[in-house]
């Protein structure tokens, strides 16, 4: 199947979206970005990579999200931004990368707030893919070889790290449903079913098909 769409992948945490979204990608025929989008990030910047590795999808509060925004919006010049704290340059320049990679052609996106960046572009569709905490702590204590409970306290961190990260930087809330595009839960339609699912709401945006909701 071709598409022209960039697909944006928000998740939780053992909820197998990145499986999905490497799977996805795959059927499609185009790439995945996911920790190769920090990669780009920094040969894009010319900054250290180890820097977009350690700051990656981890939440801050040493400066206000307006400010990020601000700074973006109306440009910024070369002193300002060597002033600014590194936690912010990281974040502006993955924020240019994933805008430039989306202008490349179609490919999938997973996490970092791709959505966000994206927001004016028509060809994105963002999709949320979530589970049941007993359906993701089962997987993780699978996949990890841990207890119930360490399975259970590793989704709790992983999701609070990356809903604050996500609610800091943008203006939506992570996981709400008007966030998205499209909230699938993985834990009911399966892997199989939640790519599936994706690929007929990428049918359908690129038909254009609109119908009344009334």
């Amino acid at each position: 199947m071709e598409t022209k769409t960039v697909i944006t992948i928000g998740r939780q945490y053992g909820s197998a979206g990145r499986q999905i979204g490497r799977a996805l990608a795959e059927e499609l025929g185009i790439k995945c970005y996911d920790k190769e989008l920090l990669d780009r990030a920094a040969k894009d910047s010319g900054m250290s990579q180890e820097l977009f590795e350690n700051q990656d999808e981890k939440p801050t509060n040493s400066f206000l999200y307006s400010l990020v925004m601000d700074t973006y919006s109306f440009g910024y010049s070369s002193s300002a931004f060597s002033d600014m704290p590194i936690n912010q340059k990281v974040f502006l320049a993955q924020f240019e990368t994933i805008k430039k990679i989306a202008s490349e052609g179609p490919c999938i996106m997973i996490g970092r707030c791709a959505d966000y960046a994206l927001a004016d572009f028509d060809n994105c569709l963002s999709v949320f893919i979530h589970a049941s905490l007993e359906t993701r702590i089962r997987r993780i204590a699978k996949l990890y070889d841990l207890t119930d409970a360490k399975a259970k306290d590793k989704i709790q961190k992983a999701d609070k790290k990356r809903s604050s990260y996500y609610n800091y930087y943008t203006s939506k809330k992570w996981g709400d449903v008007d966030s998205y595009d499209l909230s699938i839960d993985s834990g009911k339609m399966g892997i199989d079913g939640t790519i599936e699912l994706i690929l007929k709401a990428i049918q359908q945006k690129e038909k254009g098909y609109k119908k009344p909701i009334y």
